[in-house]
């Protein structure tokens, strides 16, 4: 099977579509400036060389470790197999399909998995209603359901409501508006959720939970694009979450986080709250919080609970995304001084434990394991 890659932009675009000849592209291709996600043409050449009797339109988010297929036409399943071997050869770790056109039985028969519906409420998440993903390796991280912040700036408590679901704390049919709202009033910093701020939320909502702030500076957190007379009360109240970690037993860990340890902590059952800037998948240097909850060679699988639709972002790019090592750790490093902020949450106690015991050690223990879109 011969196949060629092409870059897919509006200039160009109709007289490369012209090769498929009678095979009708959807309007969606041209709806929306997918120029930021890198879209390209992957296409099959028929016998003459000239024609193709298949294609996909394929955009994958920069910095990450996957391809997305938006809608393929022609041979389906040549047109999937050439994305499949593209994706190989730059050692990719996934290929996902949005479910526009696919059917179910379709992306099976090629090898692809339904992804879980997802849980945000109607007119709140973009994209297709189904999508599928298909791993390039063996070792497939447990899927937790897709929920997508409501609000530009309740990323934060998004993030730790699926990490309890995802942990079995709390069922996934109680993660609703509600409980997005009710948790980031308690964690706020008003809009922001800062990792102090966040860790204690966290405790109080699930006292069973271990629970481990990392940051690593000493001072408040999040307040370089609030006026001046804005910053103080926010630093207060950051001053006044440190002293209720203190007195809940929440350690604050004030070592740099590398992604090493965060591989270790998935490796027994955590989950990670990580705060990143959205500079390297999205373009805008904004802090955002993102669920770490799976690793796979080369890549930490997250959840991020915003997509960017006007640039053709779907949940279906957001949910279990692979997010290589090194592109991890860049995009961890938060603000002008490059801080870093996290949480990490392990898994709760065993069902029958004795009311008020623990999952976990005391601070030393818990501090030497560690080693809304977007706020706007």
């Amino acid at each position: 099977m011969q196949s060629t890659v092409v870059p897919f932009t509006s200039d160009t675009s109709t007289t490369l579509l012209g090769r498929l000849g009678h095979h009708e592209v959807p309007e969606r291709w041209h709806t929306v400036d997918r120029s930021a996600h890198a879209p390209h043409l992957v296409a099959v050449a028929g016998d003459d060389g000239e024609e193709w009797t298949a294609a996909a339109l394929v955009s994958a988010r920069p910095h990450t470790a996957y391809l997305k297929i938006v809608d393929a036409v022609g041979d389906l399943a040549a047109a999937v197999a050439a994305v499949v071997a593209h994706a190989r050869r730059r050692g990719l770790a996934q290929v996902k399909w949005e479910g526009w056109t696919a059917s179910p039985e379709d992306a099976a028969a090629l090898g692809f998995a339904p992804l879980r519906p997802p849980l945000t409420p109607a007119g709140h998440t973009a994209g297709p209603d189904a999508g599928y993903v298909r791993w390039l390796h063996d070792d497939v991280p447990a899927e937790p359901a897709y929920y997508g912040q409501t609000t530009h700036f309740t990323c934060g408590a998004v993030t730790a409501l699926v990490a309890q679901a995802h942990a079995g704390a709390r069922p996934w049919e109680a993660l609703d508006r509600e409980a997005e709202l009710t948790l980031w009033r308690d964690a706020t910093n008003f809009p922001a959720c800062e990792p102090v701020g966040l860790g204690v939320a966290v405790r109080r909502a699930w006292p069973s939970s271990p629970v481990t702030v990392h940051l690593d500076v000493d001072r408040p957190v999040l307040l370089d694009h609030h006026p001046e007379n804005d910053r103080e009360w926010r630093a207060l109240l950051q001053r006044a979450s440190r002293a209720r970690a203190g007195s809940l037993g929440v350690p604050i860990d004030p070592r740099r986080l590398s992604v090493t340890a965060i591989r270790g902590a998935i490796g027994r059952r955590e989950h990670v709250l990580l705060l990143v800037s959205l500079d390297g998948m999205q373009g805008f240097d904004v802090p955002h919080w993102v669920l770490c909850h799976g690793a796979v060679p080369g890549a930490v699988v997250v959840e991020d609970p915003w997509a960017n639709a006007v640039a053709g972002d779907t949940w279906v790019d957001a949910h279990l995304l692979p997010v290589p090592d090194r592109s991890l750790d860049t995009m961890a490093a938060v603000s002008a001084d490059r801080f870093r902020g996290a949480v990490t949450i392990g898994p709760p106690p065993p069902r029958g434990a004795p009311a008020g015991e623990r999952a976990t050690g005391g601070p030393d223990e818990i501090s030497s394991r560690a080693g809304g879109a977007p706020f706007r």
